[in-house]
């Protein structure tokens, strides 16, 4: 009976390609092969390690768009800032494939991949800015009950998603897109402004508990909303990470500030 490791070695005898077609990937250019024919066994040794060594080095070499605070790649998250430190930097006509493509340090066909096209990476842009506006400040702060308590979770933590990625130009390039909406598809537009208002509502309904148990100033209430919003999105064009103040400093001098000029004083107890 013939074991399977001579099997193995016969299969393997058979359908290996001629010496003279063997190759080694190039290291001098990485989409390239040479045949081994043509190489002495030490320079095969030495090419080969060159080779190994450039693709692990392309494959780690680190993104300047990639989220700070993520060790996993993220390629749609880096087209997605990259794009947007653009449009900010350039405006959005000005704005070419080529530029994201070459900013993100992929070909034009390797962004095409991943994005359709300007119009719609735009759209893309702001979806991903609102999707990390849900899951890190909405989504939470529906689950805080007390209203004072919920307002201050929405202020920290959407004052934390501004400031955390912040570019050292002094902005967060995607807050800001997202109110770029001229580019937009009426459709794209419509949708953008649907999750805008879920946000507006929720501070809005927040101030009108925080009313209807004497908590708040006398204040209107959508005065009161869209103040406090553009008190925190205003952050993403002039916070600097370089600057004075960190992230979490600035969280509480804007939480305090707000809270100040909205919510009345707590009545102090008797004196004894």
């Amino acid at each position: 009976m013939l074991s399977a490791r001579f099997i193995f070695r016969a299969y393997r005898k058979v359908n290996q390609p001629p010496s003279h077609q063997l190759t080694i990937p190039s290291p001098e250019h990485p989409f390239s092969r040479i045949p081994l024919y043509k190489l002495h066994t030490k320079e095969i040794s030495s090419r080969f390690h060159k080779g190994v060594d450039a693709a692990t080095s392309m494959r780690t070499t680190k993104n300047p768009f990639t989220s700070p605070n993520s060790t996993e790649p993220d390629r749609l998250g880096e087209i997605y800032r990259a794009a947007a430190q653009i449009i900010c930097e350039k405006g959005y006509d000005a704005t070419s494939m080529n530029d994201i493509a070459e900013a993100v340090g992929i070909t034009k066909a390797g962004l095409y991949h991943h994005i359709s096209g300007k119009r719609n990476l735009l759209f893309r842009i702001m979806n991903f800015g609102l999707d990390s506006l849900d899951e890190q400040v909405i989504t939470p702060a529906r689950a805080v009950a007390d209203a004072e308590q919920r307002l201050r979770a929405i202020i920290t933590n959407h004052v934390q998603l501004i400031t955390s990625r912040s570019t050292p130009k002094g902005n967060n390039p995607v807050t800001i897109v997202v109110d770029e909406v001229a580019g937009l598809t009426p459709a794209h537009r419509r949708k953008v402004d649907q999750r805008k208002r879920a946000y507006v509502n929720l501070i809005r309904d927040t101030f009108k508990e925080l009313k209807a148990e004497g908590r708040l100033r006398d204040v209107d209430v959508t005065a009161a909303t869209f103040s406090l919003l553009g008190m925190i999105l205003w952050l993403s064009r002039w916070y600097n990470p370089k600057g004075r103040l960190t992230p979490e400093q600035i969280s509480k001098e804007v939480t305090t500030i707000a809270l100040a000029g909205l919510l009345r004083q707590k009545a102090r107890g008797p004196r004894e």
